[in-house]
């Protein structure tokens, strides 16, 4: 029943997790076009405006922050392999299970409650650009620290439970290469 309820969970923060990566990939293509636009404008006509870089900034900032526990999930993140590439496939899940819940969790819990006195105190004065005509956002854009955390918790702990769901899968072989 513990096992149903932790698969049923994966499966529920993998969905969340597909579709917040497939609307930044678009995010990205929206971020590229609007860069070259900048380039056309700028160079082409000798026009520009502070609020359209800094929106480039802000839709890096979406991309990146979002998108961790995308390529968290897609196992996209560096990983340094010498021994883990030669392992197993439960010795993977043990390695990640266990840097799971000692590194990548309790990172993101301190990320989130390190930084929660910071974006509230910029909602507080809803910071603005200190640049002449740049965005009035900057309290969103600071926000993305929090949603960083949240959504990496959330993976993270779908990861924990995903390779808690192999480790404890009697199917699943011990032996190298499986």
């Amino acid at each position: 029943m513990l096992l149903n309820i932790a698969s049923k969970l994966v499966n529920i923060i993998d969905v969340m997790t597909e579709a917040l990566g497939k609307l930044i990939a678009w995010l990205t293509l929206v971020m590229v076009l609007l860069t070259f636009t900048i380039v056309v404008l700028r160079y082409g006509f000798n026009l520009g405006w502070v609020a359209m870089q800094e929106s480039v900034l802000y839709f890096h900032g979406v991309v990146f922050m979002l998108g961790a526990g995308y390529t968290l999930k897609h196992d996209g993140h560096v990983r340094v392999d010498i021994f883990y590439q030669r392992f197993s496939v439960k010795q993977k899940a043990w390695v990640n299970l266990i840097g799971g819940l000692t590194l990548l969790l309790p990172v993101c819990i301190f990320i989130l409650f390190i930084s929660i006195d910071y974006v509230l105190a910029a909602w507080q004065v809803l910071e603005r650009s200190s640049e002449a005509g740049g965005l009035p956002l900057v309290y969103v854009n600071k926000t993305l620290i929090l949603a960083l955390a949240i959504t990496l918790i959330c993976q993270g702990i779908a990861e924990v439970l995903r390779n808690f769901l192999v480790i404890s899968n009697p199917h699943v072989q011990s032996e190298q290469g499986s």
